[in-house]
């Protein structure tokens, strides 16, 4: 699960789809499942700040400093309006990195939404086969009509906050098993007009809040139980293979993204999710 995990968590085919189909599938349970899960995306999520770290070491520096003057500016209103005073307000955006991170700000929030909102939604439809199938060939479709769309020039500085909040809500939904994360958002930072590389970067690294958000949750729901001695290795070794396949494919994923080549995870995603509802009809 570790493998498929890494393998599929950056490529553009649904790490949640492949997974929930092979637990249905193969009849796997994990006694701790919750505690599984939060260590193979943390797996994932290392290998995504090793591979961007100059990137997400100045978004952490900068989205605090942002946070810190927008907190800053709201206590200057109180005080100038209680105050009649005339205090004057920090400048939030200084520079592209201060613009990502607040772009990544704006892009969490309706993937937020979407995912507290429909979460009993998205864990029923991990427990069937027929669901991860049907996403899957929607993710087909997605990546054959973002297939050879031209390059954008758009970077951090031409972005638009309305187009973060649109790369939000193509996230969220990603949160269906069987509808690729890395492919809705690369495909909706693609018809943005965003530029190739900077979307791949966009999209992993708008992943780190996401599902760190998504994890926190989840660790809601984690019982006494859930620390089992006996399957800790376990889950670590599962956590390690996913750290290190993932670092490969996200290093597969910039190359594809450049050449604009998703034909291939297409084709896949649709026999895998034509086989996804084969099963769940005649061999369940």
């Amino acid at each position: 699960m570790g493998l498929i995990q890494g393998l599929t968590e950056f490529l553009p085919v649904s790490s949640s789809g492949h997974l929930a189909i092979f637990q249905q599938l193969f009849g796997i349970e994990t006694d701790t499942g919750v505690l599984f899960e939060v260590l193979l995306h943390l797996g994932t999520l290392i290998a995504v700040c090793i591979v961007f770290w100059r990137d997400f070491k100045n978004l952490v520096v900068h989205g605090v400093g942002l946070i810190v003057d927008a907190c800053f500016n709201g206590w200057t209103f109180l005080m100038n309006k209680i105050k009649k005073e005339n205090r004057r307000y920090r400048r939030l955006i200084k520079n592209a990195y201060r613009k990502f991170a607040a772009l990544i700000i704006v892009t969490t929030i309706p993937t937020g939404v979407i995912g507290v909102v429909f979460s009993g939604l998205i864990e029923q439809a991990s427990n069937t086969l027929i669901v991860p199938g049907v996403c899957l060939v929607i993710t087909a479709i997605i990546l054959l009509l973002v297939d050879g769309r031209p390059n954008g020039a758009k970077k951090a500085k031409a972005t638009k906050y309305s187009d973060a909040a649109l790369i939000g809500v193509a996230q969220g939904i990603a949160t269906l098993p069987g509808i690729s994360r890395s492919g809705s958002t690369i495909a909706a930072c693609l018809f943005l007009g965003l530029d190739r590389s900077f979307a791949v970067k966009y999209s992993f690294l708008t992943s780190i809040p996401a599902i760190l958000g998504a994890n926190i949750l989840e660790l809601r729901h984690l019982g006494s139980s859930a620390v089992n001695g006996a399957l800790i290795l376990n889950y670590l070794v599962g956590m390690i293979v996913a750290g290190l396949v993932g670092f490969v494919c996200i290093k597969v994923m910039i190359n594809v993204v450049k050449r604009a080549k998703y034909e291939y995870f297409a084709y896949y995603c649709a026999v895998i999710g034509v086989i996804a509802i084969f099963c769940y009809f005649f061999i369940r």
